[in-house]
């Protein structure tokens, strides 16, 4: 869509629960400087933000990372936040429980099994064989050319903040 990120965790990834602990404090996490540290099981900078480790998956040096955090982190719309996740890098039954009780009007979880306990999850199909959700934004394998991530109603999510299918 050509439009500027106004996020900081565009481009990065968290373990499930560290995400959770993140969005809990957003405010006091943003505030905390990034601390580079050598993860050897990654190939990509990783960094330390208080106690939850950032992988910088889209960047090729730290420093690059650091600066786009920081230069997004300034364009954060507080009035009108969105907020999205999956199950997968280490998600429990009890991350969902914490994910839906976050205090955030427009948020979601994209999980590879129903819980329709959950008013933020959103129940991905293609996923059921495996530990969670893996990269929505791959192609699935069928006649038309569609991504995971195109079951859900994104527009309707972003403009109305209904989370719904897109055949409903």
């Amino acid at each position: 869509m050509k439009m500027k990120f106004l996020s900081p965790t565009i481009n990065l990834s968290f373990e499930m629960n560290e995400y959770i602990k993140f969005l809990q404090n957003i405010k006091w996490y943003l505030d905390q400087e990034i601390v580079e540290i050598n993860d050897e099981r990654f190939s990509f900078p990783t960094g330390m933000l208080g106690d939850i480790e950032i992988r910088f998956n889209h960047y090729k040096t730290f420093e690059e990372a650091v600066n786009k955090w920081n230069e997004r982190k300034k364009r954060i719309n507080w009035d009108n936040l969105f907020i999205m996740g999956i199950d997968g890098d280490g998600c429990t039954y009890e991350s969902i429980r914490a994910f839906d009780a976050l205090p955030y009007k427009n948020k979601v979880i994209f999980t590879h099994i129903p819980y329709p306990e959950f008013k933020s999850a959103f129940y991905i199909k293609g996923f059921e064989k495996e530990q969670g959700v893996k990269v929505l934004i791959y192609f699935k394998k069928q006649f038309f050319i569609r991504r995971y991530l195109d079951d859900f109603d994104y527009i309707s999510f972003l403009n109305k903040g209904i989370i719904k299918g897109e055949k409903e």
